[in-house]
């Protein structure tokens, strides 16, 4: 295989596995929870590789593990004392072990392969030099199959736990009230949020873990309200992403991570705008419908109300219609416009006169 081939490969597995994960956070409102662990376990792999001395042995992604589930209750910790909010405690928490991490690192590590600007960056360029050994022959990329094999795991526990997971999200006390335990299921999710950020922190660093983690799965969460096409949706936009930034990164000459990361926020500002029924043209078309139909309605309401009267021909003249409903004059010629359009009135000599659904709607109108 191609080291292009490779690296793209690479890049769309580490995004689906962050991806899927990733929706939970976004719908528990845990988003940050991904920024403090990505970041946070950086102390864990310092201090397993200052016991063990060896960048190879596993017990590196075992104390990165272990620090994001410390993370996570560190955070619970403070916020249960209710002294502090959240988010505050997410604040306070990860900058702190993040920042030991990078001291440890500049006292200890300073001539070891565990350089700052590739824990936050992380280089995909390199991934594929990295390679799976076996009796010889070469099985691949070694970040291939990690990230392959956390895909996997991420797969079978979502399906396995998919209805646990989804009622924990959308409600934790029903949850508890039907047996299950949210706390269980809360640090069961953190844990698979931390060893996915532990496999994907070597080659996409962690601010890509990060992005990776929440922007698919928030774009995804404006496109469906259904959690398997989120995670569907989720999934395939993190792939998108991946190969998409990785090609910016081949034409512009730049990070691999950062042009990921680039289209991630791309992709998400196009669907923040555009999203069939959430994004922002959409939002804005339907406050003007319902600005122009709330007028309309106004106006059969009106001419309901003088239907059959004296003052019929004056209060319901097509002239003098704005003067009765304290409108500006060249507003109520556009309602009336529209109204005549949409078939709700209709005119009878200058008067205007409403139509069999005018009145469906000037009576739906005085109902509600």
């Amino acid at each position: 295989m191609q080291p292009q081939v490779e690296i793209q490969l690479i890049a769309a597995v580490v995004a689906v596995a962050c991806a899927l994960p990733g929706v939970f956070l976004v719908l528990r409102r845990m988003a940050m929870m991904s920024d403090a662990i990505s970041h946070a376990i950086l102390f864990g792999i310092v201090v397993a590789f200052l016991v063990v001395e060896s960048l190879g042995s596993p017990f590196l992604v075992f104390g990165a593990a272990l620090t994001g589930v410390l993370t996570v209750s560190m955070v619970e910790g403070l916020f249960k004392t209710r002294l502090v909010k959240e988010d505050a405690a997410i604040g306070l928490v990860f900058p702190v072990l993040f920042s030991i991490g990078v001291i440890l690192i500049s006292r200890f590590a300073g001539n070891v392969h565990l350089d700052i600007d590739a824990v936050l960056l992380g280089e995909l360029a390199f991934a594929p030099f990295d390679r799976l050994m076996f009796n010889n022959h070469d099985l691949g990329p070694k970040a291939l199959w990690v990230m392959g094999g956390i895909l996997l795991l991420n797969i079978i526990l979502i399906v396995l736990f998919f209805k646990e997971l989804k009622l924990a999200s959308f409600d934790e006390g029903l949850a508890s009230a039907l047996g299950f335990s949210p706390a269980l299921i809360h640090y069961g999710l953190m844990s698979q949020v931390s060893l996915t950020a532990v496999g994907a922190f070597d080659a996409v660093g962690s601010i890509l873990v990060v992005a990776l983690m929440i922007g698919p799965p928030t774009s995804a969460y404006l496109l469906t309200d259904r959690l398997s096409r989120m995670l569907s949706i989720s999934a395939a936009i993190g792939v998108i992403s991946a190969v998409s930034g990785y090609w910016l990164a081949h034409w512009w000459d730049v990070n691999i991570a950062g042009s990921i990361a680039t289209m991630i926020g791309l992709i998400f500002f196009l669907i923040y705008l555009f999203a069939p029924r959430r994004g922002v043209v959409a939002l804005l078309r339907r406050r003007n419908y319902q600005r122009w139909h709330f007028a309309e309605s106004m106006l059969a309401v009106h001419l309901l109300t003088h239907l059959g009267q004296p003052e019929e021909a004056r209060e319901c003249h097509r002239d003098e219609v704005h003067k009765h409903l304290n409108w500006q004059e060249n507003h109520a010629k556009r309602v009336v416009r529209r109204a005549l359009q949409d078939g709700y009135v209709h005119l009878d000599k200058d008067i205007l006169r409403l139509t069999a659904i005018g009145k469906k709607l000037a009576g739906k109108a005085v109902v509600e």
